[in-house]
């Protein structure tokens, strides 16, 4: 694929919109749509800029899963705590903040933070780290007006019943199927 050019369509308040335009293999120019948190001017920038983090925590033999309302699915679906970087802010204290305020947790242990990944490759060039932490403290709701969530840590007898009765983002329900199995970081 050859880049031609890429575009601005929108600028809305957290997502811009662009088009870019290349030349498929058999040489017919070729749009696609593409949803970016940051702002690009060039094609280099692309996925260049991790925008936020996913978190995996786990408290003693429990894992932790949001059950969360999506309005681009007008539900509530189980979901990873995460959230979106801060100007100026590392990514180890976005996760201490987003954990926070989401779940009124606190990390007692980073395990591990992942180099960032890309999210939605299909649609967007948008990049984030993934965390798996050791959490302490009560769950309470410290959440926005615009958010509703419900934080629970589960048991893997628990989360086996969540996984065949509820509805799952695509890394939570990777991350339930792998604490199922066993899979805890140390």
């Amino acid at each position: 694929m050859d880049f031609i050019k890429l575009e601005k369509v929108h600028n809305g308040k957290y997502l811009k919109n662009y088009e870019l335009t290349y030349l498929n293999k058999a040489g017919k120019e070729k749009k696609f749509e593409l949803v970016s948190r940051k702002e690009i001017t060039c094609k280099e920038e692309l996925g260049l800029r991790p925008s936020g983090v996913s978190i995996v925590a786990y408290k003693q033999d429990k894992l932790l899963l949001l059950k969360e309302f999506r309005m681009s699915i007008n539900k509530s679906i189980f979901n990873l705590c995460a959230g979106m970087l801060e100007k100026g802010e590392t990514i180890e204290e976005c996760i201490t903040r987003e954990l926070y305020e989401e779940t009124g947790l606190t990390v007692s242990k980073f395990i591990s933070i992942l180099p960032p990944s890309f999210a939605a490759v299909g649609f967007s060039d948008t990049t984030t780290y993934a965390a798996f932490v050791e959490v302490e403290g009560e769950i309470e709701d410290h959440s926005s007006d615009n958010e509703e969530i419900q934080a629970g840590l589960y048991t893997r007898e628990e989360v086996m019943e969540l996984m065949e009765t509820e509805e799952f983002s695509s890394r939570s329900q990777i991350a339930a199927y792998f604490f199922v199995q066993g899979f805890k970081p140390v």
